[in-house]
């Protein structure tokens, strides 16, 4: 196993850590700043109102996104064992 395959196989490991993260680290960050806005809006300096409306937006996005993301995943794993074997030589 060359330098370069060991280089290729962490980057493309992280872009896929990535693709799967995003998009509930953006809902979440999304609803903090609402949430955040209609706090200084009103004055309630409540540092767990957050929390719940977060947990929601996250756990949604993963139910909506779970067929995408096991698809993703499972292809990254096929490349990876697929490719076992010309790697290993």
């Amino acid at each position: 196993m060359t330098e370069e395959m060991v280089l290729s196989i962490g980057a493309e490991a992280i872009k896929t850590t990535i693709y799967l993260a995003s998009p509930m680290l953006i809902a979440a960050m999304v609803i903090g700043i609402v949430i955040s806005v209609l706090q200084a809006i009103t004055q309630i300096n409540e540092a767990t109102l957050t929390f719940i409306p977060k947990m929601v937006a996250v756990v949604l996005i993963l139910v909506i996104l779970a067929p995408w993301m096991l698809k993703t995943m499972g292809g990254y794993a096929t490349e990876v064992l697929g490719n076992a074997g010309e790697w290993v030589r």
